[in-house]
């Protein structure tokens, strides 16, 4: 269930031209096609059907149903299908209200760093993890991504030690390309505090930790899975170490001639 309030729909619903039944300049098939391709949902499905199976009624069912990070990903898609059918309602002042909803569903999300799992190469693995990742992390169930959150890392560390020259093999451990990205990272100059230096280091021990839980907490095999609190925290604590990584690599990239 979303926290968006009545306030917020009343906002809303005249922005994306509610009245009458419509969501902006959908028909129904089209609005069916937008949601299963931009959102991933089935908004024809019979538990969208809100008093009535209109466009408008569907759109408002969404919000009570589904999480503050599935409503805020669909207002997203909604607005940019607006901006290029030029078909939204609304002055500056309230599409700008409009983007206070939308930044306050986000940072509402359990895991803000959600936006880390994006995959960084063209790699089948890679992006069906990162499908994977988000959406259980939009329906808070975090704890069901566990294994597809190892297996995003594993690429992606595979990936970064390719672009510096380190070694990189089937049989290498998730914490094993960890500790030499972080060694390479150190030696190349490109860390400015001791501090940054040793937060990266305990990722290390972290990593080596994350194989157990991927092993005995996760859907990878038939065992039971870890609390929702906990999940919460690794998951968290990976997007962050992904996102700093990609943000240092842009970096380390921009810096170069």
């Amino acid at each position: 269930m979303s926290s968006l309030t009545s306030r917020d729909r009343r906002l809303l619903e005249p922005f994306l031209d509610m009245e009458g039944g419509y969501v902006l300049n959908f028909s129904s098939p089209g609005m069916e096609d937008f949601f299963r391709e931009q959102i991933g949902v089935n908004i024809g499905d019979e538990k969208y059907q809100f008093k009535s199976s209109s466009k408008a009624n569907r759109m408002r069912a969404f919000w009570v149903l589904e999480s503050d990070a599935m409503v805020a990903k669909a207002l997203d898609a909604l607005i940019e299908w607006g901006d290029e059918f030029q078909c939204l309602k609304g002055d500056k002042a309230q599409r700008a209200s409009v983007q206070q909803i939308i930044t306050r569903l986000k940072s509402s999300s359990p895991i803000p760093e959600v936006d880390a799992f994006t995959a960084s190469v063209n790699a089948l693995d890679f992006q069906a993890a990162s499908k994977h990742i988000k959406a259980a992390i939009d329906a808070n169930e975090p704890a069901t991504a566990l294994d597809r959150v190892h297996v995003f890392l594993m690429k992606f560390l595979r990936t970064l030690c390719e672009k510096r020259g380190i070694e990189v093999t089937r049989d290498k451990p998730l914490h094993s390309l960890m500790g030499e990205y972080v060694k390479h990272t150190k030696a190349a100059g490109h860390l400015e505090s001791q501090m940054t230096e040793r937060i990266l280091k305990s990722a290390i021990a972290n990593l080596e930790a994350m194989n157990t839980v991927r092993n005995e907490q996760s859907l990878a095999h038939d065992n039971p899975m870890l609390n929702h609190d906990e999940a919460v925290l690794i998951v968290s604590h990976v997007g962050g170490l992904v996102r700093f990584m990609k943000s240092l690599e842009a970096k380390i990239k921009a810096s170069k001639p």
